[in-house]
């Protein structure tokens, strides 16, 4: 017998002894033992637990029964199914007994085993069998009328089983259904309530049959008009249905809403809450299919927002006084009137929040809803029961909210520069501006009112308001501020109070102007200045921060002590006492000592000619935090902040130890430090060079090289800023930077990843060398370092990047711009190398692009010579000589344009063969030039282009487009016009020119054009239509790139456009031909390119426009779309991810159908004798279908639907699609095991 088994039984004995103590600590033991993972029992032992248990259930002692409860859960895990079963068995049993004690602890007994059924694949034979068991037993038990209890807890448990394992129970759903539904007219309200929440446990998993079975019979027994109890009780349950079962209500709405709006009508209190409470479940379940309803709905909750007929409100415009006088009687008034059985409250609670369903689901009908909806809460803002006012001022919150296009999509959208967009939103704001008096007088009148509850919602609703429309509160702000100082000061207000209050204040003082609080400091500092010195350290750290905006309210940076009319000298002392008080502390919260260290300095910076002796001290602690390495970091931005001050401060006694210990910072790896150091010392070396010797800088500058690294490109940048800051403000501090810097700067200039704001940084600092002559480096060293890795033979040249000979050329031009004098002869050393054709090609190449760089400045030399050198250049034998004569060519002509544009048109006429170099070279120039420079030449090269535009090489077409494009930018509202013109005229080739063309004149940032093209876009969309299938897939490309780039101009086509779209994510069978390849035939589908291009554009939508999708339709192309061409599978896996976490609703309508598709690419397995490629593709496909099918397992309600459910199982067992799927999760960040991931109840 084995030691865990002799163990086992030797608790079993104890548990038989007549002293409950004995049983209770033997029961204890088993129950750690069963907890233990190692644990394995034998078969006897299983059973002999099993029913050692199940007689302690019965146990006279209490706590002894507890404990034996507490034991099964872990059991289920360990024992083999047949005792789960037994188990299961008398645990049922036991739930019909006649003892109620018995009967309680047995349901606690079986919610226990119910949560610890598996869910994994390998244990559903037995979770289904349970059950099965389960579930007839507890229909039986329903089915006795004659106790309660016993129903309330079969109903108990069934709702906790069909919540976790709806899946489980599809064969039981039909049975649970007729047995549920009578419980509904039960007399016992508490049996209707829970069969409720069991119906609504049911509704998510349950057949799309069953649900239709289930609404129709609550709408026939509705059409009875049954008894008003009834009626309450089948409108919650529809409430509760819509609210689980989500999408499916849409297709009942029709039949279900003048049902509902039937019932409004009734005069019960009860019954409207829950009629409005299932308007809201529609709402929010299915705002798409409610459109039809939307004025109805809104009409009733208006009527019923204000419906409270047992209380009179003083409708006549109360003047001030006549408020103030009310404001004593306001709270008994208010108590004579709480009438105990008055529930009309809560009608105009449910009312309201239907309301701000309708503003959080439907942002598209903003404006109507400030003209209906936002006068109607202005109005409740005086609402007498403190509930419901605080849902007036939540539901005005997110009203607010919208107008800011703070909805989850709408983000995405760069709503700054958007035309459609930011029009509604513009008109919402003004029309928002209009009501700000109404709102103030309103609330400022409640920031003093006792209840805080309403307080809050003042400071949350106000909040939202200085967001929304930063600066409009700033008339207002003295109606404010005494509530504001009210609440900071009022010793009944809670910290949560007082926190909102400080943070709301924070708000203001950050969106409105400084003046706007300077008359009012005596009130608000002391009442700040108190919050500071709290007790509570959220409350300290909140004040501190206001604090801080006081600071820089007393003087604004930038103005003398004595501008403004404001004279900050009387408070000064107490904000620094008290400030500093927190600043010495160093026993308190983190959060405390970061906000005191930079209020402190922040008044050191606006204030600090006023602090005289003060400020050494001060000085030192923050040298002294600046050592600390919890506080570190905010120190350096402190310091930051004190160097670049306006008043000058004197570091000196704390610089160079300053120096040295930020120095040592850039050792660090906390990259967050190492860059507010960089920031720190490069301004300490713009504004105080002249205290610091060369010396003090070496810790720093032997810190540097390490930093310069491609590895982190950003970290590069700054520490080269700080260089040359270095250079330009203390030039001696450089001498030894040599051998040590320079290295580490070229290595990067010749890498491929630089560019953008590092490659600028580079600029300036060989600027900035060259000029302050510090080092020994001149101009010729460093032009010979720069290119002498492009010199040597053909070995090392494969090995330099293209990017990295535009870098250097930009460099060189930079160093030629610093030194004028040397300019030519670096230019006749250029031409001179070009020429040699024994120098290595790179050198050849990299020697061009110098050329084309230095010209772009301006200053070449004699062009007469240079044109033979880029003609000669032109019929080189290399691609890439060629290639960079082009770039030269266009870079020397945006130098000086008279001398090089007419050359380059003549070109283009005169040498066919050269056409494409020389369009390069013009669209460099378009591209480059001002548009004041290029207006002369518009004509010229606008009939020149269009010479070209039907040209049989498709990249000819696609070079003179964008030339068209960008040139049509120059002078849109002559050229936009001409463009139009061309669709009508030319073949087409000329056709999809032009519209490539429109697609290089959307740009992702606001230009003139964008007006200009909102209303003629409409016009180059109609080559959707175009009989030419090329001309139509350029169109697409076009859409997409406005969709992606300005989706206003294409929000208002929608309607118009997206059939057209859709039309061409279909296969056409006529466009599908048979090519035969020697003996095989290889079919070949012409219409792929447009399918794609489809796609992609619907992609672009689901991010820029998805208010203006209709998602149900969208999905079935997407559905289509998964059934397609390998590269259309991967973008639809995509967008159905995407649209999982943009509108899962939608999705989980249509999952049934979308399951099939995947299920079908994760299981396929490619024929062996296959090539590599083939494999590669499909594993690819896999994985990207298994992305799909993770982001659909993250949504909760998934594994409700039977179809889903099976095939995660099938994911789980099957050990290949496993592994795809953890590696999936893996990758997304997520990290979980497949099981972990999915066991989503």
């Amino acid at each position: 017998m084995s030691s865990v088994s002799y163990h086992i039984s030797s608790l079993l004995e104890k548990m038989t002894s007549t002293d409950k103590d004995f049983r209770f600590m033997a029961t204890n033991d088993l129950m750690l033992e069963l907890q233990k993972e190692s644990i394995k029992l034998d078969e006897d032992s299983e059973r002999k637990v099993v029913n050692m248990l199940l007689r302690l259930l019965e146990d006279k002692n209490g706590e002894v029964q507890n404990l034996a409860v507490k034991c099964l859960a872990p059991l289920v895990s360990k024992v083999k199914e047949p005792q789960v079963e037994a188990m299961v068995d008398i645990l049922c049993a036991n739930m019909t007994s006649d003892k109620e004690q018995l009967r309680d602890i047995s349901s606690m007994g079986l919610k226990a085993v119910i949560a610890e059924l598996p869910l994994s694949a390998s244990g559903l034979s037995l979770t289904a069998s349970v059950c099965k068991k389960i579930t007839s037993q507890l229909i039986g038990a329903m089915g006795k009328q004659e106790d309660v209890s016993v129903q309330l807890e079969a109903l108990d448990i069934l709702s906790d089983m069909l919540g976790r394992l709806g899946g489980a129970l599809v064969g039981f759903h039909s049975s649970l259904l007729s047995s549920l539904l009578p419980q509904l007219t039960s007399s016992r309200m508490a049996v209707r309530k829970r069969s409720i929440l069991a119906l609504g446990h049911l509704v998510p998993s349950c057949s799309p049959v069953l649900f239709s079975q289930l609404t129709d019979h609550l709408l026939k027994e509705l059409a009875k008009n049954p008894q008003t109890s009834l009626t309450r009780t089948y409108i919650q349950c529809l409430a509760t249905v819509s609210r689980q079962g989500g999408h499916r209500v849409g297709d009942h709405l029709e039949k279900l809403i003048p049902m509902v709006v039937k019932f409004t009508g009734v005069e019960d209190d009860e019954l409207r809450e829950y009629c409005f409470q299932a308007f809201e479940a529609f709402i929010r379940r299915c705002p798409k299919e409610m459109s039809p309803h939307v004025a109805m709905v809104t009409k009733l909750c208006l009527k019923f927002m204000t419906f409270d007929p047992n209380y009179n409100y003083d409708d006549s415009e109360e003047d001030e006084d006549s408020m103030d006088i009310e404001d004593g009687d306001d709270e008994e008034s208010d108590d004579e009137y709480s009438d105990d059985d008055d529930m009309s409250w809560k009608v105009r609670r449910s009312a309201i929040k239907c309301l701000e369903a309708w503003i959080s689901t439907r942002r598209d009908l903003l404006l109507s809803f400030y003209s209906s909806i936002c006068p109607a809460l202005l109005a409740r803002f005086k609402e007498r029961e403190e509930n419901v006012r605080a849902d007036v001022f939540a539901a005005f919150s997110t009203l607010l909210r919208q107008t800011r296009g703070g909805s989850s999509y709408h983000s995405l959208i760069t709503a700054g520069s958007e035309l459609g967009a930011s029009r509604d939103q513009e008109t919402a704001v003004a029309l928002l501006k209009t009501q700000i008096p109404v709102i103030v007088k309103a609330l400022h009148k409640q920031l003093k009112e006792k209840s805080l509850k309403s307080r809050q919602g003042c400071f949350c609703l106000l909040t939202e308001l200085a967001h929304t429309v930063p600066g409009s509160l700033e008339e207002h702000i003295p109606a404010l501020l005494p509530g504001i100082v009210f609440c900071l000061t009022d010793k009944s207000t809670s910290s949560t109070m007082r926190i909102d209050a400080l943070s709301f204040f924070h708000v203001l003082l950050i969106s409105h102007p400084p003046q706007a609080f300077q008359p009012h400091m005596q009130i608000l500092l002391p009442a700040v200045l108190t919050c500071v010195d709290d007790t509570f350290y959220k409350i300290t750290s909140e004040a501190l921060l206001v604090t801080q905006q006081l600071v820089k309210v007393m003087r604004p940076q930038g103005q003398t002590a004595t501008s403004g009319g404001f004279d900050p000298k009387p408070f000064i002392k107490e904000v620094f006492s008290v400030t500093m008080k927190r600043l010495k502390a160093t026993d308190i919260d983190q959060e405390v000592k970061e906000s005191a260290i930079s209020c402190m300095g922040h008044m050191v910076c606006h204030l600090g000619d006023h602090l005289g002796t003060e400020l050494p001290g001060v000085l030192v602690i923050f040298l002294d935090r600046l050592k600390n390495e919890i506080t570190r970091l905010t120190a350096v931005k402190t310091l930051t902040l004190i160097s670049a001050s306006p008043l000058k401060i004197d570091l000196t006694s704390i610089l160079p130890e300053a120096l040295s210990v930020l120095g040592s910072f850039l050792r660090k790896n906390q990259r967050a430090l190492k860059l507010s150091t960089l920031a720190c010392l490069t301004v300490l070396v713009t504004h105080h060079a002249a205290s610091i010797k060369p010396a003090a800088l070496e810790p720093v500058l032997s810190e540097i090289p390490p930093l310069v690294d491609e590895s982190d490109m950003h970290v590069s940048q700054v520490s080269i800023t700080l260089l040359t800051c270095m250079a330009k403000a203390c030039p001696s501090s450089l001498a030894k930077i040599t051998s040590s810097v320079l290295p580490g700067v070229f290595k990067l200039i010749h890498s491929p990843l630089l560019q953008g704001g590092a490659l600028l940084a580079i600029l300036d600092f060989l600027q900035a060398l060259v000029t302050s002559k510090a080092t020994n480096l001149g101009y010729s060293q460093l032009l010979k370092s720069l290119m002498e890795p492009f010199q040597s033979s053909k070995t090392s040249a494969d090995v330099l990047h293209r990017q990295s000979y535009h870098s250097v050329a930009r460099c060189v031009a930079a160093l030629s711009s610093a030194s004028p004098k040397e300019t030519p002869g670096t230019v006749t050393n250029l031409i001179q190398q070009v020429k040699t054709a024994s120098s290595p090609e790179s050198a050849r190449v990299l020697a061009l692009l110098c050329l084309g760089e230095v010209g772009r400045n301006g200053s070449l030399g004699g062009s007469k010579e240079v044109q033979g050198v880029i003609l000669e250049a032109f019929s080189s034998t290399y691609e890439e000589i060629k290639t960079a004569a082009s770039c030269a060519l266009g870079g020397m002509a945006v130098g000086s344009l008279n001398e090089f544009l007419p050359f380059i048109l003549k070109e283009i006429s005169a040498q066919p063969r050269r056409q494409y170099l020389l369009l390069h070279s013009l669209k460099e120039v378009i591209s480059a030039c001002p548009a004041s420079s290029l207006s002369p030449h518009v004509e010229s090269i606008w009939a020149l282009l269009f010479q070209h535009c039907e040209s049989q090489e498709e990249g000819t077409r696609n070079l003179v487009a964008e030339c068209l494009g960008k040139l049509t930018l120059v002078n849109p509202a002559q050229l936009l016009p001409r463009l139009k013109q061309q669709l009508k005229a030319g073949s087409p080739l000329a056709r999809s020119t032009v519209v490539t063309a429109v697609k290089f004149t959307i740009v992702d940032h606001p230009a003139p054009i964008d007006s200009l093209l909102k209303d003629s876009i409409g016009e180059f969309l109609k080559t959707l239509q175009d009989s030419d299938i090329n001309v139509r897939r350029v169109a697409l490309v076009m859409f997409n790139s406005a969709a992606h780039n300005k989706p206003s101009l294409v929000q208002g086509l929608l309607g118009t456009v997206l059939p057209h779209l859709y039309k061409e994510t279909q296969i056409r069978k006529d466009l599908i031909r048979e090519v035969e390849m020697g003996p095989f035939k290889h079919t070949v589908d012409d219409g792929l390119d447009v399918r794609k291009a489809a796609f992609e554009c619907m992609y672009t939508l689901l991010d820029s426009c998805l208010e203006g999708l209709d998602v149900l339709q969208f999905l079935d192309h997407v559905e289509e779309g998964l059934k397609d061409h390998y590269d259309i599978r991967m973008l639809t896996f995509l967008m159905l991810a995407r649209l999982v976490s943009l509108c899962p609703a939608a999705v989980l309508q249509r999952l049934d159908r979308l399951v099939e598709p995947l299920k079908a690419t994760c299981t396929t397995k490619v024929k062996a004798g296959s090539v590599k490629q083939e494999f590669e593709k499909q594993e690819e496909l896999r994985r990207s279908a298994m992305r799909a099918v993770a982001a659909l397992l993250a949504v909760p309600e998934v594994e409700r639907s039977p179809s889903m459910a099976e095939f995660a199982n099938q994911i789980r067992s099957n050990a290949d699609m496993a592994s795809i799927y953890q590696s999936v999760q893996g990758g997304e960040g997520g990290g979980m095991g497949p099981t972990e991931g999915m066991d989503i109840s």
